[in-house]
């Protein structure tokens, strides 16, 4: 898995590509956290280079969208998520927890 961040006027991407599993997550949580510390809490995911995820990333995006919606103006909201990807989100219960865009430029625009 790789991960990049992108500052933009409004917000930062984080871009995900592979699979986000539990020998990988730590390096997602760590993106997240990188801009949390430095009080960046608009933050759009976007997930349309991700294959798989697993519990733990799962988690990773829990705790980062809890930590940005704690801020008035705050939110993690996701990019380009693959329908696969959307499935085990709904199975989970987490679609309510978050925003989808098609892709990052609407996301973006939602900032």
């Amino acid at each position: 898995m790789e991960v990049t961040t992108e500052a933009l006027k409004r917000c930062h991407v984080v871009r995900a590509t592979g699979r986000i599993d539990s020998q990988t997550a730590p390096q997602l949580e760590e993106a997240f956290r990188a801009l949390t510390r430095e009080w960046h809490y608009k933050i759009v995911f976007d997930m349309s280079g991700v294959e798989f995820v697993s519990s733990a990333a799962l988690r990773a995006m829990i705790d980062t969208q809890k930590t940005c919606k704690q801020r008035v103006d705050g939110e993690l909201v996701l990019a380009g998520v693959p329908e696969r990807i959307y499935e085990t989100l709904e199975l989970t219960g987490f679609v309510p927890l978050f925003k989808f865009f098609e892709n990052t430029t609407e996301a973006v625009g939602s900032f």
